[in-house]
């Protein structure tokens, strides 16, 4: 059977016979590998009888296979959107019947159909995909990584070698792109791989490689009751979907770049880390989005019906090569009493340094959360934040600094820093990793501070008007790192401080 020959069960589905309709479809999705019929409160999913380079549904035998296994998987993520397999049969009679008696045709896994505007890319595409859900997409991420199944083999390395391969062919399907761009994309990605072999194979033993998502763009993402949700994970393929937990976040990272969401992209990537700790592996993020821009391209070229189309996979291919452009690491520290906006200004300034996507942004407030185990927002009692818990939070910050700078991976700081021997030491740390450093001093008068502090909610910082003023009194401001007013919008400061870190 052909893709086109499914149009006979596109119309039994539709039919009183199978789930007691008998209408069109309200929409058809259809993608390289699978169709979706939205029908009234379902939404039925036909694996397309196709035989690419990295799948084949050739066989009804096969994409039951397939719709059983991708009912099991995103079970895990999405209980209450996956239903049922139902087998397509063909009966004495000539007519087809779900789950009948007669030989399998075919096979739909059904679903709780969902509101399309809350995908992850619609809310994206429209300008309305906040901050506030990318954080807790991260935390939804890095809950589902933490329980993921741990690979048993320790070639992380010769893994990703292999999507290589499979891109190698995928390219090969796709004679319409470039054929200089391709292998100068793949040619950069193998170079990238070979610098980084070490790792890979160093954080497979050390079981980051797992059994994940597969396929974690946001169009596989969406808002269901208020939640991110994950969805519609890679099912066909065991050996690409267990991969680096890295590689896998790397594709809803890639995928907001390509969008033009930088700072969104910044926010995943940094409050990931933050919920997992997973420091050692950024060398390698760049590497992760640049294969996973190819692996679009490739997959946005085949199914490619416009010229639109052709130049959308063209940009993904650009893409692939200009993540993997070195950029030098940079270490920045932002310092200013409680209220100055700190915090608002890192996150403003990171995808700005350094390569994609952006700096790691090492917060002192959310580092003392996590060393008392609580969640970044949850308030600590006033002995958390005793002088020698204090210089606990600084070393674990510039601990996690220095190992992030080594590894080739801008950092901004973002602390009080009104000790001189804590400056001391975040520029000795860029000094020995060979990076620039730059010191910002966030500046406002006390009334300005005071004000924002009584009127923070939900936020990380624990700061009361008290502790502003028990900061102003220890007259620790430097005299040595460039001082920024602050008491302005804090796009003004932002935009200051881009200033004097980019020139």
């Amino acid at each position: 059977m052909d893709a086109d020959g499914q149009n006979d069960i596109i119309a039994f589905l539709c039919s009183r016979r199978a789930f007691g309709a008998d209408r069109p479809p309200d929409e058809t999705i259809s993608t390289h590998i699978s169709t979706v019929l939205l029908l009234g409160e379902r939404a039925l999913k036909l694996k397309r009888p196709v035989r690419l380079a990295y799948v084949d549904l050739s066989s009804p035998e096969r994409r039951l296979q397939l719709c059983q296994r991708e009912l099991e998987l995103n079970r895990q993520t999405a209980p209450d959107l996956y239903r049922r397999v139902h087998r397509i049969t063909i009966e004495p009679d000539g007519e087809l019947a779900l789950n009948g008696s007669g030989p399998l045709v075919d096979a739909v896994l059904e679903m709780r159909r969902f509101d399309g505007a809350m995908l992850f890319d619609k809310l994206a595409g429209a300008g309305t995909l906040t901050g506030a859900q990318i954080e807790d997409l991260a935390d939804v991420i890095a809950g589902f990584h933490r329980s993921a199944p741990v690979a048993g083999d320790t070639g992380g390395a010769e893994r990703l070698r292999r999507v290589l391969d499979v891109n190698t062919r995928g390219f090969a399907d796709a004679p319409q792109l470039q054929p200089d761009a391709v292998a100068a994309a793949d040619a950069a990605c193998r170079a990238a791989l070979t610098r980084h072999a070490a790792l890979l194979d160093r954080r497979a033993r050390d079981g980051f490689v797992r059994r994940v998502h597969g396929d974690l763009h946001l169009r596989n993402i969406c808002l269901i009751d208020g939640q991110p949700t994950l969805f519609d994970c890679l099912e066909f393929d065991e050996d690409l979907a267990t991969t680096d937990v890295l590689y896998d976040l790397a594709f809803a990272l890639m995928d907001l770049w390509h969008r033009g969401a930088k700072h969104l992209a910044n926010i995943l990537f940094n409050r990931y880390l933050d919920a997992t700790g997973d420091d050692a592996g950024l060398a390698l993020l760049p590497l992760f989005m640049a294969v996973r821009a190819a692996v679009r391209a490739h997959v946005t070229a085949r199914t490619a019906t416009t010229g639109q189309n052709t130049l959308e996979a063209q940009g993904y291919l650009d893409l692939c090569r200009e993540l993997l452009r070195e950029s030098p690491a940079t270490l920045t520290a932002i310092g200013g009493y409680s209220g100055s906006g700190k915090s608002t200004v890192a996150a403003a300034v990171a995808p700005c340094l350094g390569a994609a996507p952006g700096a790691r942004v090492l917060s002192s407030d959310r580092f003392r959360k996590r060393l008392f185990g609580v969640a970044a927002r949850a308030r600590l009692p006033a002995d958390a934040y005793r002088t020698e818990i204090s210089l606990r939070v600084y070393t674990e910050l510039a601990e996690t600094a220095e190992r992030v700078l080594r590894g080739g991976r801008s950092v901004i700081a973002d602390a009080v820093f009104d000790r001189q021997a804590d400056r001391g030491r975040f520029a000795g740390i860029a000094a020995r990793a060979g990076a620039t450093f730059r010191g910002v001093w966030l500046d406002a008068p006390e009334k300005t501070l005071v004000d924002r502090v009584a009127h923070r909610r939900d936020d990380p910082s624990d700061a009361t008007p008290d502790v502003v003023a028990q900061q102003i009194a220890r007259h620790g401001a430097p005299t040595d790192w460039t001082t920024i007013r602050a008491d302005v919008e804090a796009a003004t400061v932002a935009a200051a401080v881009k200033r004097v870190l980019l020139g």
